[in-house]
Formats: C-alpha cells, sequence, structure tokens
C-alpha cells in the first residue's frame, strides 16, 4: 500500500514538473520572435516520449484561452467603433458644403485681380526695355572696334595671309579686348585667339607636309634633271679636253678622265655653252619654297621656330631613309638603279638649295650628317644588289651611273671618294660576270671545233685567218694552195675573244678618274685571271671529256703552243691601248705561258692515261687456260689486237702535220712519251697477271704460251712503231718479262743461284720473290697434274730440284730482307 501511494506521489510530483516546464516553453514561444524558436521547440522533443503528447495538450489549452479573451475584447470596444462611423459620416455633408463656398470666393478674386495685373506687367516691360536700349547702344560703342578687328582677322584667315593676321592678334590682344574684357564674348574671343595661332600653325604645318609630299614625289624628276646635266657638263669638258690633246698631237689612247665642273675660261664652244646653261632647270624650277618659307617666318614669329627646325629635319630624315631604301628588283634594270640614284640626288639637291636659301633651317654639319648617313647605306645597298648580278653589261652601266651620280653630287659639294671606292669592288663584280661569260663563250668555241688542222683553199682565206691570229710561218707561205695550218679553227677565235675580254674590261676602267699607268695593271691583272683561271679551268675541264681522243688531244697540245706563243702579241695590244711601256716599273706580266704549259702538260698525260685504259681494257679480255700441257703454238688473240691498236695509234702521231721543226720535235716526243709508257704498261700488267695472288697454278705450258705473247711485245718495240728510239730503248720496257721467261723456259737455276748479285748475271733483272712466287705456283702445279710422279725417277729428281731451288730463293729474299 505504502508502495502504491510512493509511486502515486511521485507520478504527481513528475506531473507538476512537466506541467511548470510546459509553462515555461509556452512563455518562451510568446515573448520569443520566431526566427528563435528551434532551441525551445527541440527541448519539447528532448523530455519524456508523452511529453510532446502532453505539451500539445497543454497548447490547445493555452490557445482556447487567448480566443475568449479576444473574443471578450472585440465585444467590450464593438458599440464605440460603431459611434465613431456614425460621427464621420454626419461631418462629410458639411465638408463638402465648405469647400464648394471656398471655391466660389476665390473664383470672384481672381477674376476681379487679373485686369490690373496685366496693365503692371506691361509697365514693367516697358520700362526694362527702355534702360536695356540705353545700355546696349552705349556698349556696342565699346564692342564695334572689337568685332571689326575679329572680322578683319577672319578675313585674313580665309585668304591666308597669316603674318597679318597673327598682327591683328597682338593688336586685338593688348588693344581692344582689355576694353571690353568683362563681356562673354570678348572672353571666348580672347580664349580663341591662341586656337586661331594653333591653327596658323597646323595649316602652315600642313602646307609644309604638303610640301615634304611634293618634294619627295619630284624627287625623281630635279634628280633626273641634275644628273643630266652634270653628265652635259662632263660631255663638254671630254670633248673640250679631246680637241686640246688632238692639238697638242700626243698620240694617247682617250681615257675620260675626272673634270671639275667649272670650264676655267675656255674660249671654245662659249656660244654651246650659254646655249646649254639657259636651258638648265634648277629644283626652284620644277618645286614650289614658297610654303616652308611661311612656315619657318610663321614659326619665326610665334618664337616656336626650334620646334619648326626640330621638325623639319626629323622629317627628311625619315624621307632620306624611305629614299635610300632600294626596290627588291632593282639589281635586274638598269632603270631601277637610275631610278635609285635620282631619287637620292633629288633629295640632296632640295636639301643643298634649303641649305643656302634659309638662314639656318639647315646647316652644313646636318647635310653633311645626312649625306655620311645616306653615303654608308648607298655603298651597302650597292655592294648587296650588285653582287646579285651576273650580266657584265649591266655593270658597265651601274658603273657608268655610279660615276655620274658621283660628279654630280660633288658638283654640290658632297664629298664622293667612297663612291670611287666603291667602283673598284664593282670592277672586281664587273670582271667576275666578265669571266663566267667568257667561260661560256670559251666552252662553245671548243664545242664547235673539230679538232682538225685548218683547211686555205686560197689566199683570201689565208689572210682572214691571219688578220684574226698572229701567225707566221716561211715554210707554209712558201706551199701552195690548198694547205693547212697547224692549229685548229679554236685558236684563232679563242686570241680574237680575249681581245674582246680585254676591249670589255677597259670600259669599266673609263671615266674612273685612274692613270693610264693603273689602268695597264687593270687590264694586265684581269686578263691573267682569264688565262689563267677561266680558260685554264675550260682547257682541263676539255681534256678530262671522255669523248676527247687521242687525235683531239694532239691537236690540242699543237694549239696551246701557237696560243703560248701569241701571248706576247696580247701582252703588245694592251700596250698599245694604254701606251705604257711595258718596261715600266711594276708592270705585270701576263701569265698565259705557265697557262698553256700546263694544258699541254695536262694533255700529254691525258694521252697516257687513254693509251693505259685502252691497253688494261685488252687485258681483262685476256684468258689464258693456266693448266695447259702446251702451248698453242701461236701469240693470243687480244695480245694481237692489243698491238694492232698500237701500231695504228702511233701511226697517228707519226702522220700529224709537222710543217716547221717546232711542231715536229713537239709532236715527235709526245709520241715517243707515249710509246714507251704504253710498252711499260703493257710489261707491267703482263708481270702482275703472273704474279696475281689469286692464280694458284701455272703449268709449264701456260708459260710457254706466255712466252709466245711476250715475244710479239718484243717485236713491236723492235719495229720501230714510233721513230726517234735508239738502239733497243724501247724493247727494255719488256727486260724483266723476258729474263723471268727465260729462265723458267731454259731451267737455268744453276747459273741464276750462281751469278746472283754479279753486274754481269744474264738474269740480273730477276728478283728473288718474282721467281720464288711463280715456282711455287709451278710446284704446286707438279703436284696435282702429275699423280704417279713417285714412280718416275725423272719427275722424283724435278721435284727434288725445285724444293732445293725454293728453299735457296727464300734464303734469298729472307737475306734481302734483313739486309733492307
Amino acid at each position: 500500500m505504502n508502495t502504491v501511494t510512493l509511486r502515486a506521489n511521485m507520478a504527481e510530483s513528475e506531473s507538476l514538473e512537466t506541467i511548470t516546464e510546459h509553462e515555461r516553453i509556452l512563455q518562451e514561444i510568446e515573448s520569443t520572435d520566431t526566427a528563435c524558436l528551434g532551441p525551445t521547440l527541440r527541448s519539447v522533443y528532448d523530455d519524456q516520449p508523452n511529453a510532446h503528447k502532453r505539451f500539445m495538450e497543454k497548447l490547445d489549452a493555452r490557445i482556447r484561452n487567448h480566443d475568449r479573451e479576444i473574443e471578450k475584447m472585440c465585444n467590450f470596444h464593438h458599440q464605440g467603433f460603431v459611434d465613431a462611423i456614425t460621427e464621420l459620416l454626419k461631418v462629410r455633408a458639411d465638408a463638402e458644403k465648405l469647400m464648394g463656398q471656398v471655391s466660389d470666393t476665390n473664383r470672384r478674386l481672381q477674376d476681379a485681380g487679373r485686369e490690373v495685373t496685366a496693365q503692371t506687367e506691361e509697365v514693367i516691360r516697358c520700362r526694362v526695355q527702355q534702360r536695356n536700349m540705353a545700355t546696349t547702344v552705349e556698349k556696342l560703342q565699346l564692342c564695334i572696334p572689337v568685332l571689326e578687328m575679329y572680322s578683319k582677322l577672319k578675313e585674313q584667315l580665309e585668304s591666308k595671309r597669316y603674318y597679318s593676321a597673327l598682327k591683328t592678334m597682338e593688336q586685338l590682344e593688348n588693344i581692344y579686348i582689355p576694353r571690353v574684357s568683362q563681356y562673354r564674348f570678348c572672353q571666348i574671343m580672347a580664349e580663341t585667339l591662341p586656337k586661331l595661332r594653333e591653327e596658323i600653325k597646323e595649316i602652315s604645318m600642313s602646307d609644309l607636309k604638303d610640301f615634304l609630299e611634293s618634294i619627295r614625289k619630284h624627287s625623281d624628276k630635279i634628280g633626273e634633271t641634275a644628273m643630266r646635266q652634270a653628265q652635259q657638263h662632263r660631255t663638254f669638258n671630254s670633248a673640250v679636253q679631246k680637241q686640246v690633246t688632238l692639238s697638242c698631237a700626243k698620240p694617247l689612247y682617250g681615257l675620260n678622265g675626272r673634270t671639275p665642273l667649272h670650264h676655267n675660261g675656255l674660249s671654245t664652244d662659249t656660244a654651246e655653252e650659254e646655249e646649254i646653261d639657259e636651258e638648265v632647270l634648277t629644283a626652284q624650277d620644277l618645286v614650289d619654297f614658297s610654303p616652308v618659307y611661311r612656315c619657318l617666318h610663321i614659326y619665326t614669329v610665334l618664337g616656336d621656330r626650334e620646334t619648326f627646325e626640330n621638325y623639319y629635319r626629323k622629317q627628311r630624315k625619315k624621307q632620306a631613309r624611305l629614299v635610300l631604301q632600294p626596290q627588291s628588283n632593282m639589281h635586274e634594270t638598269v632603270e631601277g638603279y637610275r631610278k635609285y640614284f635620282n631619287q637620292i640626288v633629288g633629295f640632296f639637291v632640295v636639301e643643298d638649295h634649303i641649305l643656302h636659301a634659309t638662314q639656318g633651317l639647315v646647316t652644313r654639319a646636318f647635310t653633311d650628317e645626312l649625306w655620311n648617313m645616306a653615303l654608308s647605306k648607298i655603298i651597302a645597298v650597292l655592294r648587296t644588289h650588285s653582287s646579285y648580278c651576273n650580266d657584265p653589261d649591266l655593270v658597265l652601266e651601274l658603273k657608268n651611273l655610279i660615276v655620274i651620280f658621283a660628279d654630280t653630287l660633288q658638283g654640290y659639294g658632297f664629298p664622293v671618294n667612297r663612291l670611287f671606292d666603291l667602283l673598284f669592288e664593282v670592277r672586281d663584280q664587273y670582271n667576275e660576270t666578265l669571266l663566267k661569260k667568257w667561260a661560256l663563250v670559251f666552252r662553245d668555241i671548243f664545242e664547235q671545233d673539230n679538232y682538225s688542222p685548218i683547211p686555205v683553199d686560197t689566199e683570201e682565206e689565208y689572210k682572214a685567218v691571219v688578220s684574226r691570229f698572229p701567225f707566221h710561218d716561211a715554210e707554209i707561205e712558201k706551199q701552195q694552195f690548198p694547205k693547212k695550218l697547224p692549229m685548229s679553227q679554236s685558236v684563232p677565235q679563242i686570241y680574237s675573244q680575249v681581245k674582246e675580254f680585254i676591249y670589255a674590261s677597259l670600259k669599266f676602267s673609263e671615266s674612273l678618274h685612274r692613270s693610264s699607268t693603273e689602268i695597264d695593271d687593270m687590264l694586265r691583272k684581269s686578263t691573267n685571271l682569264l688565262l689563267t683561271r677561266t680558260l685554264s679551268s675550260c682547257l682541263q675541264n676539255l681534256i678530262k671529256k671522255p669523248h676527247i681522243g687521242l687525235t683531239e688531244l694532239v691537236q690540242i697540245i699543237i694549239n696551246t703552243t701557237h696560243l703560248e706563243h701569241a701571248c706576247k702579241y696580247l701582252e703588245d695590244f694592251i700596250t698599245n691601248i694604254t701606251n705604257v711601256s711595258p718596261e715600266t716599273v711594276h708592270t705585270t706580266r701576263l701569265y698565259g705561258l705557265s697557262t698553256f704549259k700546263d694544258a699541254r702538260h695536262a694533255a700529254e698525260g691525258e694521252i697516257y692515261t687513254k693509251l693505259n685504259q685502252k691497253i688494261d681494257e685488252f687485258i681483262q679480255l685476256a684468258d689464258y687456260e693456266w693448266g695447259m700441257a702446251e702451248s698453242d703454238g701461236r701469240a693470243s688473240g687480244y695480245l694481237m689486237d692489243l698491238i694492232n691498236f698500237l701500231r695504228s695509234t702511233f701511226q697517228v702521231f707519226t702522220h700529224l702535220p709537222n710543217n716547221n721543226n717546232d711542231h715536229a720535235a713537239m709532236s715527235g716526243k709526245v709520241a715517243q712519251t707515249a710509246c714507251m709508257s704504253a710498252c711499260k704498261h703493257l710489261a707491267t700488267s703482263l708481270m702482275q697477271m703472273l704474279l696475281d695472288t689469286e692464280l694458284k697454278q701455272i703449268s709449264m705450258g701456260a708459260i710457254q704460251q706466255f712466252n709466245l705473247d711476250v715475244i710479239q711485245c718484243e717485236l713491236f718495240a723492235s719495229s720501230e712503231p714510233v721513230p726517234g728510239f735508239q738502239g733497243d730503248t724501247l724493247q727494255l720496257a719488256f727486260i724483266d718479262l723476258r729474263q723471268l721467261l727465260d729462265l723458267f723456259m731454259v731451267w737455268d737455276w744453276s747459273t741464276y743461284l750462281a751469278d746472283y748479285g754479279q753486274p754481269t748475271s744474264k738474269y740480273l733483272r730477276v728478283n728473288p720473290s718474282t721467281a720464288l712466287a711463280l715456282l711455287e705456283k709451278m710446284k704446286d702445279t707438279s703436284k696435282k697434274n702429275n699423280i704417279f710422279s713417285q714412280f718416275r725417277k725423272n719427275d722424283r729428281d724435278r721435284q727434288k730440284l725445285i724444293e732445293t731451288v725454293v728453299k735457296q730463293l727464300r734464303s734469298l729474299v729472307n737475306g734481302m730482307s734483313q739486309h733492307s
């Protein structure tokens, strides 16, 4: 019972605590902002499991209490609200009646005062007008002079009388505007005057820019006119110089020297000179310089001359850089160079005129700076573009343009020495283009030549050849027509082309203002280059061509001999042109002699090489049966063909035209050397065939067959295929082969071994190592072929002898190696 009571008490106590907690939560909900209800509501769910239900019951009870209170309050105030609305409805009618009365009273008042107001305003307006008119008249009398001066200023600006306009502005600023400075239009006018000054500056600057553009466009024409005048002066001076030279009766070659632009009082052709001067056009005739004068004057008046000078110089520097920039294809035509030079000359002619016509706009130091900058650029451009040119005629025209260009600018006081120094570089380029051109000419001549003596059927034909080439031979002149000259047709053509080259090289030296000695040196050096480099290279290439045969090579040797003899005539030709004696100190000699000697030696070497190559071709046809028991009894077919070829070849040498002793000696010497070289090469090739390491076995029959072939070679050598050999000189080429074959054919080893090392030895030219190599090939053959040799006493004795000889030969070889 007590337990039940205790539990009831505890339940009641918990219920009271829960009710108290719910009351607290409801108070917090009623007094707290809705945004902060989260923690409060969360505490409802954190209590006992049934707390939520009891809280909801408590909440519903609280809501019912509040609803009852609201209802009581509304019932209490409802009657007062109804009474207030009834009173407001009664006041509304009285307010509308009062509003109507006020509006009617206002309308009657407005109608009564409208007429009075209108009359008052009219009076006020008339009095203000009278006062304004009087004031306006007074002030206008002060403003009219200002306006008149400003109108005058506008007229001056429109008529482009800028200097007068600047004076008018000065009067306005100092005299008129200060009298009426309080007016806004005067303030605006005063503010406008600086702007007008700037406009005048801008207009004059615009005129200057138009002027700069104009002279940029007219520079070409100005330069063309100036260069044409310089060329006319130079031509005139050259004509006068030639007349003076002729009057002095000096037989000198006329070279156009450098002449000044003034004639030093010469009276010849004065009327013609005056007529030329009357036609001279100046830069002023082609360009109106007034804008630059006007602009300079305006900037001077405005006190800003330095700005104008700096601008003008800066713009001219920019134009100079544009003028100095060449077209990319300028090197292709002479017109490109001419236009380039015309523009530069035109530019500096204008600068020279500005220098002398204005006081300090440009200075001599400024023009010199421009010229030095331009000169460096010009030289670099010409050096680059001339290197692209492969046409000597174009290079020559470029040189003439550079000379006229330099003379023109020198006449205006610009230093041009560096341009003439550049001409020496251009001269080297010109010579290079000439050398390339003449290399093609020489190549065509060599390709068209038939490499046969020149046939002449009549006296006229003979004279035609002799007039082109200095050929004199008494024996040939005595012969009857038709006859043949020893050289081929390329010789007079080459000689004529060398003279043409000298003429072409001379053209560049004209007008370079150099002495005759220097020109002579230039001609000789360029001719030496032609002979030692171009012609020599063409000859070397010709000699190496595969289609050039032995006959053609011999003819080339004869041709080079005649060209070598003609070199002294070329030196005389240059001397006659320059009138410089060859005995003069430092005179350059022509090196043609060494050129033609080298070509001749190369041709001779090519003859020997081609002969040896042909011999090798025949040797490759050899087909020996090295194991044959007996020889065929006759020489091999390939060798007989080779000997027949050599006979016919040397007959060609023998039948060459030997019209004089020099030609005979030359062709004979070449034939002898070629024949000896061929025989030595043939003997060496045959020896190498015997001693070939790939050849392992040789029978005695093969030795006999080889001996027959060598006998044919010896018969050929003894038949004197080329005259002039003494005794058996030619046969000695085969002496090594002969002694070696005799040693094996006779089998005379006892004599060889006994006399070895003696000067009187029969087999003196047989080397032990050579004999050993050949003997070992025969020993191997004997072992292989004689299967039953051990049963035959003779064969056994022969084998023993071979082995004994091999041992002795090896000892000799070893002894030689130790002594060496």
